[in-house]
């Protein structure tokens, strides 16, 4: 790493923060992508049952600030910093009354508690309409359904509740003393008019809630105020560094990697995982939602964008590493040693990564996960690779089904996220698509992205496609393998394509006997 005192005669830092799902990270950019310090520690997660997971909304801060803390310990000239800005998961929020105090849990993006308020949503509002309204159909994950669920199983506690804010809201709010949003973490509401980029007081208004329950709505990267004292004392940020509205985290990493165009597309890879491009004008074609893919305001003001989510995808790997007790970074290196010398297809085990619910292109909540093809003589290193020989026929499923709502077919795709980092899936993940894919050398994009919103907040960039353009990114092309490529396309096409709808009747069947689990 470059020597601040080098650095920094480069321009003004910029702090980008990232409030992920498995860690809370930090780190200060030059203005033109370098990075100088950083910091992560773990996302403090509370599980009150198996499946569930939830927050504490001072924890999260309080975490936040020893990260911010850690960075600025980090720069001998922190008088530098002259922005910061939050990125967040988009769907998770913290309740607040009217000075401020949070009054009940955070539930996390992926709890699954809220369904009976996603299908209450379905039966009294209806599909078309929400869809009409915000592009999106009632799932468990957006954030109305978490409202809704607290006003029924936290009456009391919330019963003084007049904010509702995301998470990287919060943190803003923390540490600027102003509450805001931004479109892209509003469009995960369920009640932001998409068309329109505002609130629908009508949709709020037919479920019972006051408009003023959700956040005033400013374009990312519009300057909200400066660190408070009181945050600058605990996090080490200078009171003259002003506070940005951020955004979503994967549109944050978009706008890093500069995925702005027609037939650019981010492969995001993180504990979920997106298939995102952008768009000119939001999906009206109801195909759209029947197939589970989602859509909302890019964190640049004007665009749009699409997805295809994966719930489980860095998720799964955890998952696989914890059931098969290889926990260690060197236990783990030397398992995927092990797996890369698995041929191609696992010997025959394919896993479906549906341990939260289905992906796009189908719109599952009850769906189920699955191993099949077992055999005795599988070991731990085919049970390995077939789960990331999953994630990649996973990937291709979502991107095949996405394309034909797009202006132009994927021409380019940037892969980032911590799991980018893996060479044996990336190599898997190219061949299984058949197409080269980009990783980007920007270890922590989502911060990146917040960062160059926190440089419009500032001034030092005229927008954020003036940002964008400012990052200099080192790429590294992967091409399929024709041979692997060979191997998998028989079994992308006639196993894996159509295991989800020979498994669905099962799963549900299976929900239908373990709602709880």
């Amino acid at each position: 790493m470059m020597p601040i005192s080098d650095l920094t005669q480069n321009g003004p830092l910029l702090i980008g923060i990232d409030v992920g799902t498995s860690n809370i990270k930090a780190a200060a950019f030059t203005n033109d992508g370098r990075v100088v310090a950083e910091a992560s520690l773990p996302t403090p997660t509370h599980v009150p049952a198996p499946g569930q997971a939830q927050y504490a909304g001072e924890q999260l801060w309080d975490t936040v600030a020893t990260v911010l803390r850690r960075v600025n310990d980090a720069l001998t000239t922190p008088e530098a910093i002259v922005g910061v800005a939050v990125a967040s998961m988009g769907e998770a929020g913290v309740a607040l009354d009217a000075t401020g105090r949070v009054l009940a849990e955070t539930l996390a993006w992926f709890d699954p508690r809220p369904a009976p308020q996603a299908q209450w949503l379905e039966r009294t509002v209806g599909r078309e309409r929400l869809f009409a309204v915000t592009g999106l159909t009632p799932l468990p994950v957006f954030g109305l359904p978490k409202i809704l669920w607290l006003l029924e199983h936290r009456a009391v506690q919330v019963s003084s509740m007049v904010r509702w804010l995301h998470i990287a809201d919060f943190i803003a709010y923390k540490l600027s003393g102003v509450q805001a949003t931004d479109p892209s973490l509003a469009s995960r509401t369920l009640v932001f008019n998409l068309e329109r980029r505002e609130w629908d007081e009508a949709l709020l208004h037919d479920v019972g809630l006051s408009p003023s329950l959700m956040a005033p709505i400013v374009e990312s990267g519009s300057r909200l105020g400066t660190v408070t004292s009181e945050a600058a004392a605990l996090t080490g940020l200078p009171t003259t560094a002003s506070v940005a509205a951020g955004g979503q985290d994967h549109v944050c990493g978009a706008l890093a990697l500069g995925v702005t165009k027609s037939g650019e597309v981010l492969n995001s890879l993180g504990t979920a995982e997106v298939m995102l491009a952008a768009l000119e004008r939001r999906v009206y074609d109801p195909q759209f939602a029947v197939q589970g893919y989602a859509q909302g305001a890019h964190v640049v003001p004007g665009l749009y964008y699409a997805f295809g989510a994966m719930f489980s995808s860095g998720a799964s790997v955890d998952w696989a590493r914890a059931l098969l007790g290889v926990t260690d970074h060197e236990a783990y290196r030397q398992l995927l040693l092990e797996a890369a010398g698995v041929p191609a297809g696992s010997r025959g085990v394919h896993f479906l990564p549906h341990l939260h619910l289905a992906n796009a292109p189908f719109e599952d909540a009850l769906g189920r996960g699955a191993l099949i093809g077992l055999r005795a003589s599988h070991d731990r290193a085919a049970l390995l690779r077939s789960v990331l020989e999953g994630l990649a026929y996973e990937s291709r499923l979502s991107l095949e089904g996405l394309e034909p709502f797009l202006t132009a077919p994927a021409t380019r795709i940037t892969a980032i996220g911590g799991s980018a980092r893996n060479a044996l899936l990336m190599g898997v993940k190219a061949s299984v698509l058949n197409r080269a894919l980009e990783v980007a050398d920007v270890p922590e994009a989502v911060c990146l992205g917040a960062a160059l919103l926190a440089g419009v907040g500032a001034g030092v960039y005229a927008d954020a496609l003036e940002a964008a353009a400012s990052v200099r990114a080192q790429r590294q092309r992967i091409e399929p393998d024709a041979t692997l490529a060979a191997v998998y396309e028989p079994r992308f096409q006639q196993v894996y394509k159509p295991l989800y709808a020979t498994l669905r009747a099962t799963g549900h069947a299976i929900a239908a006997l373990e709602p709880e689990a």
